[in-house]
Formats: C-alpha cells, structure tokens, sequence
C-alpha cells in the first residue's frame, strides 16, 4: 500500500464528463488499497470568469477581495469530484485549503506556504476515506483566505505531498507529459520519459505550462516523488527527478514567455549603488526581475534594461516615476510586446557551441534578438512578441531534427 497524492487541473475536472473520467482515475488507484489525497484545481476558464465579474465592479479591486473571490472555483471542483466519487459508493471527504492546514504568508495573490498542519487530512485517511483538497488557496495568520498565484495549485499538491512523505506526486494536465516544447506549436515535439528538476524548474520558469514552478523548486527541496500525467489518456507520463540522464540529450526543451515585458531605465548616474537603489525598490514591491543589461557608462551616465512579469509593467513604470528624483534618471520606457525564448539542457554546462547554434537558428529565421542571459542550464533571448512562435519552431528544429 502506498500514499499518492493526485493533482488535477481545470481541464480535467471543466464538466461532468471528465470529473466523472477523474472518479475513476482516483477510485481505480483507491481500489488497489492506497491512501489517496487529490488536489484540484477550479474548472476550466472558472478564474478567469470571476476576474472578469470583479473588473465590471472595480477596475482595481483589493488583492484580498480577490483572494477571497477567486478561491471559490476550486470549492466548487473540490465539492462537485466529492459527490461524484462518493455516487460510486466510496468514502471520500472534500476539505477547503483552510480546513487542509495550508498556513501561508500574508501576501494576497501571491502567498508562500509556511507550512501544512495535516492533522486534519491524516485523520481522514486513517478513516480510509478518499480527501479530496481545493488547491491554490491557503489561510494566513489573520484567518484571512489567501491565494498561492496561478499554477498554485500543483504547488499545494507538492506541499501536501511532501507533508505527508507521500510515496508519489501525479500532477495531472491535458497533455500527457513533458515535451521538447508546446506541441501546440511544434507538432514533432518529443515526450521525455525523463527530466531533471533543475532542468524542469527552469523550463516552468521561462514560460512552459506544465508545472507551477514553486512546485518544482519544493518537490526538488523535499525530494518528492513527481510525474506529469494526462487525465484523458492512461500512456505513462515524465518522471522529474534527481540526475535523470536517461535522455542524454545536450538540450532538454525549448520554452517560450509571451507574458512579459522590458523595463528600460535611461541615463542613471554612472556612481556605485545606483543598481542597488532600483532593483531593491522593486523586490520592495515582490517584483520578480529576470534578464539584466546594463550598458557600459558614458559621459558618466549608463542606462539598465530588464524583463518583469507583463502583469507588472504598469506597477512597476509608476513605482520607477515616482522615484525618479531619488534614482535620478533621464526616462523610462516600458515595451510589452516582447517575448522571452529559451531553451534548457542539462548538457550545455559541458558541451560547447550551444549558444552559436540557438543564435544561427534566429539568425537563419532573420529574428533579432534584443537581450540575451545565461546560466549553466539554460540560454534566455528577447525577442519580438510577433516573433516567438516562429523562433521557438526554428530552434528546435536545429536542436532536435538534425
């Protein structure tokens, strides 16, 4: 007997023909005599409709209001998968965030988890009842309802998982594993059998939807047992784990992030902390910055350019002109129809000329590229947002067809 925890996205659970699909998935691993817990996530485009019932009230509604509303699609999920398994005769209990023990911060539509106080989903195992779990949500120390950010809920099924030392983590989506890119755009995009999850962390990171990727950074923490599986299909899935090599390939995947934008910030004064006074102004405000350029001084001015979520180009141009006297800059500009295109291999570390044959990809596609990063694992460009589609084909097919 194992204990497995079960995530299953809004595709999966989006009506009452596949909630009843995700009944048996869960009941077919319950039969077999484990402990399950099965996260799910709001059904379908259920978030993006209670977004937009807010924005026809208030424009700019408070980020706890939102909590408070947007947690409520994964209650309906959570109570609906309940009836439904309890309908084929077995035991089953359905338990909000709160009630789950998901303690987090204070930080409204973004929160981090502090810890899990599972008493509550142990002792409705030890009853051998199956503990369906509303993911994505949380409560702070105020007993407030909070929200972990979109994807949150694979990250509330890792956590729960890891709580637990639940013997695997299935994180159920609408595609049935982890692919070389988004076979959406790439139809001969390989499944990997196998990743890492560094390799994995990057890639959720740099714009592929397949995992949250705070669910990846904690299930790499706590060593927990991951798989990405298909809810409509029953062919194996992609294992992320430690040191997979089994691919053997010198690039994993190739990634693309159309929600982004370029902070352009001109003529600052070319002195030491003038870096330090912007980007600590913008962790002040919890703004993720990615790739940073700055240009070489000049008549002791240089300018800084840098990418940030799309969802704070806004926030951040307003933050960066009311500070402008203390910051001392020229101007500031603010480009969204950017994209970021990366790709991610364990194998670049030892392996040169990757970076020459990602640039002669763009290079043969007539692409141009605006900003460039680089780690180990990973090499990162900014493109044109019109662009992106044809540079992520261009480049995994230099990577993948040759």
């Amino acid at each position: 007997m194992s204990m497995i925890v079960q995530k299953f996205g809004g595709t999966s659970v989006a009506n009452a023909e596949r909630l009843r699909k995700v009944a048996d998935i869960v009941t077919s691993y319950y039969r077999k005599g484990n402990d399950m817990v099965v996260v799910v996530s709001a059904q379908g485009d259920t978030t993006d409709d209670l977004i937009e019932k807010a924005m026809e009230l208030n424009e700019k509604p408070s980020k706890r209001e939102m909590d408070v509303l947007l947690h409520t699609g994964e209650l309906i999920s959570m109570s609906l998968l309940a009836m439904t398994i309890e309908g084929l005769g077995f035991p089953v209990v359905s338990l909000t965030g709160w009630q789950a023990g998901m303690e987090t911060n204070s930080t409204y539509g973004d929160a981090r988890i502090h810890r899990v106080n599972a008493e509550r989903i142990r002792n409705e195992l030890d009853q051998k009842r199956i503990v369906i779990v509303s993911g994505f949500q949380g409560i702070n120390k105020f007993g407030d309802v909070t929200t972990l950010g979109r994807g949150g809920s694979d990250t509330s099924a890792v956590a729960i998982a890891a709580t637990l030392g639940a013997d695997l983590c299935q994180i159920y989506t609408d595609v049935d594993g982890v692919y070389t890119a988004d076979p959406r755009i790439v139809p001969n995009a390989r499944k990997l059998e196998e990743i890492t999850y560094d390799e994995m962390l990057e890639l959720a990171s740099l714009g592929a939807q397949v995992l949250h990727n705070r669910s990846v950074e904690m299930a790499k923490k706590y060593n927990v047992d991951l798989e990405v599986v298909s809810s409509f299909t029953r062919n194996p899935g992609t294992k992320v784990k430690e040191g997979s090599n089994m691919e053997k390939m010198i690039v994993s995947g190739v990634a693309r992030d159309n929600k982004c934008a370029r902070v352009a910030i001109i003529n600052l004064d070319d002195t030491p902390g003038v870096a330090f006074k912007v980007f600590s102004l913008l962790a002040k405000h919890q703004v993720n910055v990615d790739i940073i350029l700055q240009s070489v001084g000049k008549n002791g001015k240089k300018s800084i350019s840098f990418t940030i979520p799309e969802d704070n180009a806004d926030m951040v141009k307003a933050l960066i002109e009311e500070n402008k006297e203390m910051l001392g800059y020229e101007a500031v500009s603010v480009n969204t129809k950017v994209a970021k295109v990366s790709i991610v291999g364990a194998g670049m570390a030892s392996n040169p000329g990757v970076a020459a044959k990602m640039f002669e990809a763009l290079a043969g596609a007539n692409i141009n590229i605006r900003m460039i990063s680089t780690s180990e694992i990973k090499i990162s460009v900014l493109i044109n947002e019109e662009d992106s589609e044809r540079a992520v084909k261009a480049i995994h097919d230099k990577f993948f067809n040759n």
